[in-house]
């Protein structure tokens, strides 16, 4: 816009300019602009992030005009047996790799929970492949950090229902790993699970839903329903082996019927929200 142009506009107008810019510029990312940024954006800036068995980076990005943070994993280890499993029991066939990472946020948005992990992509770094995952905004606390302060959220009712959703995910992926230290809670009190690396075990099987699976969101209920091997394998990609998703769709069998128990038993209004 040239100076005579900006000199000719009325008063009004100029605000209305300034709140189209201001909003513009405050408009989050979409999760596919955030995995677009991740892809493309050039890394700046590196650190050991500290925490964690598989040794994360948390790099910085940018595009120029815009600047985040990431976390970066590049394990991917597969062991015929490891003591790693739950209880210190040993686990066959054990793996530990960043390809989870990204399944687990294209499963959640499947799902239509994709604002509970964040957006996770291939990038290689520092001459490793691995996965390059969103750095949560605006972090209250993680959920160690909440049972130590004795933290209440003030909407107890959805807290609850965040809950119920993250274990019925937790379950379907058979994550192995989801602990209070990846446990993200943002400061308005949303749930959002990171490190995924230990998940999607090639088990048929369910850890524990009696005492886990107690109820569940509507939605996705039905989203669990409407997966099929052609709907995960597109989501999924070559990040999810044949193997590892006909143990995911015999979990999603397992849960629909528990839940299909439970609603007969107690009645739908005690089940689902």
């Amino acid at each position: 816009m040239r100076p005579r142009e900006v000199a000719l506009l009325t008063p009004a107008l100029v605000c209305s300019l300034c709140i189209v810019a201001f909003d513009a510029a405050a408009q989050p990312l979409t999760p596919a602009q955030q995995a677009d940024f991740l892809r493309t954006a050039r890394i700046v800036k590196s650190a050991p992030i500290g925490k964690g068995v598989t040794r994360p980076f948390r790099l910085t990005l940018s595009d120029g005009a815009f600047t985040h943070d990431a976390a970066f994993q590049s394990v991917n280890e597969t062991r015929t047996m490891s003591n790693t499993g739950r209880g210190g029991k040993p686990e066959l066939n054990f793996v530990d790799s960043w390809r989870f990472n990204i399944v687990a946020h294209r499963l959640a948005a499947l799902l239509g929970i994709g604002d509970m992990v964040p957006a996770s992509v291939e990038r290689s770094w520092n001459g490793k492949a691995g996965a390059l995952t969103w750095w949560v905004d605006d972090v209250l606390m993680d959920d160690e950090g909440r049972r130590k302060s004795g933290a209440e959220p003030p909407d107890e009712a959805e807290w609850v229902k965040q809950q119920f959703r993250m274990r019925v995910f937790t379950q379907l992926a058979y994550d192995t790993d989801r602990n209070q230290g990846n446990i993200l809670i943002t400061k308005g009190w949303r749930v959002v699970m990171i490190d995924f690396t230990r998940a999607f075990r090639s088990w048929k099987t369910l850890p524990d839903p009696a005492n886990i699976l107690r109820r569940c969101d509507r939605g996705l209920l039905t989203a669990m329903r409407g997966l099929t091997r052609e709907s995960v394998q597109q989501a999924a990609g070559v990040y999810l082996t044949n193997f590892e998703t006909e143990s995911l769709l015999a979990r999603r069998d397992l849960i629909v019927a528990h839940f299909d128990k439970l609603v007969a038993q107690l009645g739908e209004a005690s089940v689902l929200y």
